[in-house]
């Protein structure tokens, strides 16, 4: 008896007991149903995380001076942070990076044009900045090296910052007013939403030196954003960064040098992690659903004792046996993990839609609504083959023992 005789069989003993092998498996379902929408959930928390990163650049390394309140304590000078000498420290003696993106927020600001103005997020930044912080000018151009070396007064504001202060007149070359200095427009930004750095369409941005020289009268810089020449030289250009910092200020304590790349394996290890407690524990269902495999295999063996006799009188093996209560219990389990794949399936991305309409679950940061479920094929397979691998497990010993039985005391059964 080959393998596609032994499915056959199966299938026509699963048709001729619906109700039992439905009911048979039903801790498969549930398990299986279980793990697929723990796993869409959580892998679509990391999805949403991962476009977040996204909309903030790629391979990022900051570098700040922050000490915490016992690093103070230690401290035996005053150091006011991070200024442009430090830059230019960083791009002489690190040939691991290949680009520096000084910033210097002004914080919260007050934009006015002609009567109408707005609360905005303004930050001094260098030409570098729109390609490593992914920026896309939708009007006009972006912040250039000319008006760095000039102390340009000029302005590129985000999409709400232009449809507040000029509704549907163009902005460009027109003069608003941040914190009493005047500021020429000479670009404006594409939609972009929110990010963990806040709302991006409300972001006013200016060339670093005006904000140093016309705003706060210092050089002093409150972050650098630095991108290594590849994303595996991340780790050494981080080094390479510490590493000067260090020599310049003698170990001075309170400086940070990380990169984003390690925030997103943080959230992945929890995801990780939750994702295999959680599995863990529907888990238990599938374990209960295959001690009910095994019992209701038992009992088939019971029912079919004359059956297995007059097979083995005419000529079948106990492997031809063995094999048709395996490829049985398989087959009853994997019907169950495709029923369940589909139930998970269908039930995570439910909740994904249903969810969309909480307000609670709108995200304040990138607007995105409901909860992001993403159900990766590999686990779907993964789950239709394990449900068929807890069939052959538990069904091992009933087949063993059905293939074991004497034929002459099989055909006396009654």
């Amino acid at each position: 008896m080959n393998f596609l005789q032994s499915l056959q069989i199966a299938v026509d003993n699963l048709r001729a007991n619906k109700m039992r092998s439905t009911l048979t498996v039903l801790g498969i379902i549930i398990g299986v149903s279980a793990v697929i929408m723990m796993v869409a959930i959580m892998q679509g928390f990391s999805l949403r995380f991962q476009r977040q990163m996204g909309k903030l650049g790629t391979d990022l390394i900051f570098v700040t001076y922050n000490p915490d309140a016992k690093e103070r304590k230690t401290l035996t000078r005053q150091f006011e942070g991070l200024k442009m000498a430090d830059v230019e420290a960083i791009r002489r003696t690190c040939d691991l990076v290949k680009s520096l993106s000084p910033e210097m927020p002004l914080g919260n600001a007050r934009a006015k044009y002609s009567g109408t103005d707005t609360d905005v997020n303004a930050n001094g930044v260098l030409p570098d900045y729109e390609a490593m912080r992914n920026v896309e000018v939708a009007h006009g151009r972006f912040v250039s090296q000319r008006d760095v070396e000039t102390w340009a007064s000029v302005c590129v504001i985000g999409d709400k910052v232009r449809e507040e202060l000029f509704a549907k007149d163009d902005p460009i070359g027109k003069n608003i007013v941040v914190n009493g200095q005047n500021l020429t427009v000479v670009g404006t930004l594409a939609p972009k939403g929110r990010t963990f750095e806040g709302d991006e369409d409300k972001r006013i941005f200016l060339p670093l030196s005006t904000v140093q020289k016309r705003f706060i009268g210092s050089d002093i810089v409150g972050v650098i954003f630095a991108q290594p020449k590849a994303h595996g030289l991340i780790n050494d250009a981080k080094q390479q960064i510490w590493e000067c910092l260090m020599s310049r200020y003698d170990n001075l304590p309170g400086w940070k040098v990380d990169s984003f790349d390690s925030l997103l394996d943080l959230v992945n290890q929890f995801t990780s992690i939750f994702t295999i407690v959680l599995g863990s524990i529907a888990g238990l269902a599938l374990l209960v659903g295959g001690i009910g495999v095994m019992n209701i295999m038992l009992v088939s063996v019971t029912e079919r004792t004359r059956e297995i006799g007059i097979r083995k009188a005419v000529g079948a093996k106990s492997r031809d046996i063995l094999m048709q209560f395996l490829v049985e219990a398989a087959t009853l389990t994997g019907f169950g993990g495709l029923a369940g794949v589909g139930i998970g399936t269908g039930a995570a991305y439910l909740i994904g839609y249903i969810t969309t309409f909480i307000p609670a679950l709108v995200d304040q940061r990138s607007g995105e609504k409901g909860m992001t479920v993403f159900v990766p094929p590999f686990i779907m397979i993964g789950a239709f083959l394990f449900s068929a691998g807890i069939g052959i497990f538990f069904g091992v010993y009933p087949a063993i023992r059905a293939s074991k039985l004497d034929p002459i005391q099989a055909l006396r059964h009654e």
